[in-house]
């Protein structure tokens, strides 16, 4: 059986410097599509020099809402969806080619993400295997969550895949805060629109209720100083989040 043509589907804004090895890691991809949000570089040009065919949507509408609009701008029922700082692992890219032979497809396939940070692989800590829906047939699956922890919810039958998504999130440990400084607004923002008012236990207890779970529970020891980091990272973005949300319950 030939498989379905696939369109690559990412979401993209000032990301000239790590576009194009995503792009290139999706050879078999009969369409590729960057959706970019009004980016200031040259991501746009990287993605036509990619062979992609290129749609501003801006000014960026959300997570959720950006990866919806890809996909309703796909040309093929089969999307991949990346984000730019992701790429295929050879080994998941042959994974994909030969699980989209079968007679028998599933409406979408899930595969394990790993994490490049602080100069390895980070393998403990609830950082991996991050197992993640990212190839699927439109009709039976839909970008959900809240922002901006989108996730794919699926309305059919999955099916594993083993090889990698290979993530290189962060640029530095810079890159890592000014993420969490954009990430724990939108959260919060989106905690208060759902009526979640502050509470001090949660301030109190939820943050090292989260270096314990990554860094003893999940193993985050293990991965050496960089476990260390993640844990301690994770611990104050979930301070972060619930502080900014008490400030905006104030009205300031």
């Amino acid at each position: 059986m030939s498989p379905p043509p696939v369109t690559l589907c990412v979401i993209a804004a000032n990301e000239e410097d790590r576009l194009a090895a995503c792009l290139d890691s999706v050879p078999f991809a009969a369409e590729k599509l960057v959706v970019d949000s009004g980016s200031a570089d040259t991501t746009r040009d990287v993605a036509a020099a990619r062979g992609a065919r290129v749609i501003v949507n801006a000014p960026f509408p959300g997570h959720v809402q950006q990866k919806n609009f890809a996909v309703d701008a796909a040309a093929t029922d089969w999307v991949l969806c990346l984000d730019a700082d992701e790429r295929l692992s050879p080994e998941l890219a042959a994974e994909i080619e030969s699980a989209l032979s079968r007679a028998d497809l599933p409406d979408a396939f899930s595969m394990p993400r790993r994490t490049f940070y602080l100069g390895r692989w980070i393998d403990h800590g609830g950082w991996y295997p991050d197992r993640k829906v990212r190839l699927f047939r439109r009709d039976r699956a839909r970008w959900g969550g809240v922002n901006p922890h989108d996730h794919v919810e699926v309305r059919g039958r999955e099916a594993k895949l083993s090889g990698d998504i290979h993530h290189y999130s962060y640029r530095s440990v810079s890159d890592h805060l000014k993420q969490i400084d954009l990430f724990t607004t939108i959260a919060a923002r989106e905690k208060l629109a759902r009526g979640a008012r502050p509470r001090l236990f949660r301030l109190l207890l939820h943050p090292p209720g989260k270096f314990v779970r990554m860094y003893l529970l999940k193993l985050g020891f293990l991965d050496g100083r960089a476990g260390f980091a993640v844990a301690v990272l994770g611990s104050y973005y979930v301070f972060l989040k619930y502080l900014k949300l008490s400030e905006m319950a104030r009205g300031r």
